[in-house]
């Protein structure tokens, strides 16, 4: 695998938010590492603009997102990107992209390598590709990749129908579909934490594990975004993708070597042998919420969100109850948790470890706290290991300690962004940390029987959680049922 891959990137939704707030500045931190050398860029989009228009969009994007920002640097990076107006139902406008493309292929050296990146709506992918192939785009005598942006479908009918289409111009392997989160430090820490960690490894299983618990809040509610979202809703947005692929990371076996193939394979197994409830089941093992005002009546209830629908029943919250049928997890429950308006921006896995089996030091007024292991995803990254020692004085008596790790204290200036080292992955060919097209399909099926009974069933209690809390009542009760807890994650900090 070629560590400085030459490349050229045709970047559809070049003037869009996404490439404006992620693309342009990872490319450029690629740059100043000296990852990338050999390579350029073309930016596509409907509108009218001059090549020296779009580089001075692109300096004042890199100028907004990234400090200690070198004139010279700059320059040099945006020289290396050339901008065409586009049509991208035009057979036309793909034929003056293809001649465009060959011409900086020429004048680079880039060996006609083509990395097609999808940064727009995705009722377009299909047509796009579909274009690549029949106006030539496709025929290169380097590598050929096309980099997908969610959400890949709405439900299971329609993501399979845009990856019949898109397989109609690029093979599977050529077909690199981005989560975002599968790009952040701490989500490819599991498994290092897991498969390189005596202490661990052998205690990773239903005998020695109680409950695993998930949980990503946000704090800002759907702003601009409320005409997709409330099509969409927290279990399309957040369950289908992000948050049952880190399920996966956690509940896989291991691999038999760290190859994207085997990788792959032993997440695509976890995602079978997750439990299918029937329509009661779901209706007792998820809970949905959609937000209100909080308390003060500062903010907005989702129903009061620009373009939603004043009566909506879309979820913007869902804590549910994943349980994996195989010899491993039999038992355990793996309770996933997202909303928006939360009290607290977070990503967590908290991963609660059995009681042992006779407790030495009972006290009848105590409880002896559970050992807790804690993976920081965001915006903290690290781990924090929660243990018990003795007190000090005469009495055997003990109190809880925190053993923390944190990533931000070690090599935070020099830890790469997620879309940073997935654009990198896809220069060079590394599709681990990119989801197939069966890890797709298997999610959607779980999440389509859940989202299925939520649409023939009104909720009546919408909206039911405030603005700033941790969600709905019934996600509480969730857990109560299995006598466990949320873990208060707005508590645990890496000090």
């Amino acid at each position: 695998m070629n560590k400085k891959p030459a490349s050229l990137l045709i970047l559809f939704g070049a003037t869009g938010d996404l490439a404006n707030r992620k693309l342009y500045p990872s490319l450029y931190r690629l740059y100043r590492k000296g990852k990338i050398e050999q390579f350029a860029v073309i930016g596509v989009a409907r509108r009218e603009l001059t090549d020296e228009e779009y580089q001075l969009n692109i300096k004042k994007s890199i100028l907004s997102e990234i400090d200690h920002v070198e004139d010279r640097d700059l320059n040099s990076f945006v020289s290396h990107f050339t901008y065409h107006s586009h049509d991208v139902s035009d057979a036309g406008s793909y034929a003056q992209l293809k001649q465009l493309a060959e011409q900086i292929d020429h004048t680079y050296q880039l060996g006609g390598n083509r990395l097609f990146y999808l940064a727009m709506a995705p009722e377009f992918f299909g047509t796009i590709t579909q274009f690549l192939k029949s106006e030539g785009l496709t025929d290169t005598t380097g590598y050929k990749r096309v980099v997908i942006e969610k959400p890949f479908g709405h439900d299971y009918e329609s993501a399979e129908k845009l990856n019949t289409m898109i397989r109609t111009a690029f093979e599977e392997e050529e077909i690199y579909r981005i989560d975002h989160y599968l790009g952040k430090e701490m989500v490819q820490n599991i498994e290092v934490i897991r498969f390189s960690n005596a202490l661990f490894e052998p205690l990773w299983n239903n005998r020695y594990i109680s409950n695993i618990q998930i949980t990503s809040s946000e704090t800002l509610g759907v702003e601009e975004r409320g005409r997709y979202y409330d099509k969409s809703g927290a279990l399309r947005d957040m369950v289908q993708n992000h948050m049952l692929q880190m399920v996966a990371l956690l509940a896989m076996e291991p691999p038999i070597r760290l190859t994207t193939e085997e990788i792959r394979s032993e997440k695509v197994r976890v995602l079978r042998a997750l439990r299918k409830y029937t329509e009661a089941e779901i209706k007792e093992n998820f809970v949905r919420g959609q937000y209100d005002h909080d308390k003060e009546y500062l903010l907005s209830a989702y129903r009061e969100e620009p373009m939603v629908q004043q009566d909506s029943n879309t979820e913007t919250y869902v804590a549910g109850k994943i349980m994996i049928d195989n010899f491993r997890w039999a038992g355990v429950p793996f309770y996933i948790r997202t909303g928006k308006r939360m009290a607290t921006k977070s990503t967590k896995i908290v991963v609660q470890f059995k009681d042992i089996p006779m407790n030495l030091y009972y006290q009848p007024k105590e409880t002896l706290n559970p050992n807790l292991l804690v993976i920081h995803i965001q915006p903290d990254e690290g781990i924090t290991l929660h243990l018990n020692v003795k007190k000090s004085g005469q009495k055997e008596e003990t109190k809880p300690i925190h053993l923390h790790f944190s990533n931000q204290s070690v090599n935070g200036i020099n830890t790469p962004e997620a879309y940073e080292r997935l654009i990198f992955d896809s220069m060079r060919g590394d599709a681990t940390n990119f989801t197939h097209w069966e890890e797709v399909a298997l999610s959607w099926k779980f999440v389509d029987r859940i989202s299925q009974v939520w649409e023939n069933t009104r909720e009546q209690d919408f909206p039911n959680y405030i603005s700033g809390s941790m969600g709905p009542e019934k996600a509480d009760e969730l857990l109560e049922k299995d006598h466990h807890i949320w873990w208060p994650i707005e508590q645990f900090e890496i000090n």
